[in-house]
């Protein structure tokens, strides 16, 4: 009889503390959510002594920035949209951008302070360069896209307006804004989650899932899986292909020398000890 109900106040305890992790995670990601909310709100709402200026506007100023340049350099354009509700909700859609980004770093913080107390010192030593290196690698991306990949892309799409003359129109370029949004913010993120490889592999690497001779052996195959990544993810042109599939190759195999670093000779597990 004590043995049973030893048994049973063992389970009402871990009962208890399954809830009570299920309620942690759900304050974490309700502080989570909050940020959001509240930072969503701001970057749509106007900004003071204004009536349609926002940060949700500013911030798609900025991100059409790059086409802004090269049509300026060409002597002027303009963007359109062509329903009734197509603007508004482009800044929906921006505000919703803006309020993710920086809340993301927010999310990673409250996911590892509900994780960390699992883990043993030297795995919480282990794994937080990785929390750290991905906001960074994530802003490397889409530092590239806007500094690098956009201004080539864009004019070289520019290129093929045409001037008109007696026998044939004049071919502008009049992009919709919810379209150019639509691009953009899918090359962000294809970007900044292909700057993501070493930190998935080396992840993988730390917990002996892969290893760097396995890595290296199927080099040829990451390499096909780059270009038709890349393929898919951007505008048909070779540049901006390139501009990706290289960058995720050269990641690959700095993936392979840092999981080469990080694998002992005798194993690859996390010390528990």
């Amino acid at each position: 009889m004590a043995e049973q109900d030893a048994d049973n106040s063992g389970l009402a305890e871990g009962r208890m503390t399954l809830i009570g992790h299920l309620t942690e995670l759900r304050n974490r990601l309700g502080v989570a959510l909050g940020v959001f909310l509240l930072l969503f709100l701001i970057s749509v709402a106007p900004l003071p002594g204004t009536t349609s200026n926002s940060i949700a506007y500013q911030v798609f100023v900025f991100l059409q920035a790059p086409l802004a340049e090269i049509l300026n350099a060409k002597g002027g354009g303009r963007m359109i949209f062509t329903a009734l509700h197509e603007g508004f909700f482009t800044q929906i859609k921006v505000g919703f951008f803006t309020a993710l980004c920086i809340t993301f770093p927010i999310i990673s913080m409250q996911l590892w302070k509900f994780v960390a107390p699992g883990l043993y010192k030297n795995e919480r030593k282990a794994f937080l360069p990785f929390l750290i290196a991905t906001p960074v690698l994530f802003t490397l991306g889409a530092a590239m896209v806007y500094y690098v990949v956009t201004p080539m892309a864009w004019a070289f799409f520019v290129s093929f307006e045409m001037v008109g003359d007696n026998s044939a129109l004049a071919i502008e370029l009049e992009p919709r804004i919810s379209e150019y949004l639509s691009l953009m913010m899918r090359l962000i993120f294809a970007f900044g989650l292909a700057f993501e490889l070493p930190v998935i592999l080396l992840l993988l690497a730390r917990a002996g899932l892969v290893t760097h001779q396995g890595l290296a052996e199927k080099r040829k195959i990451a390499i096909v899986i780059s270009f038709v990544v890349a393929a898919i993810l951007t505008p048909p042109d070779v540049i901006s292909q390139l501009l990706l599939a290289v960058p995720i190759i050269l990641l690959y195999e700095l993936s392979i020398f840092g999981a080469r670093l990080m694998s002992p000779p005798e194993n690859n597990e996390f010390d528990n000890s």
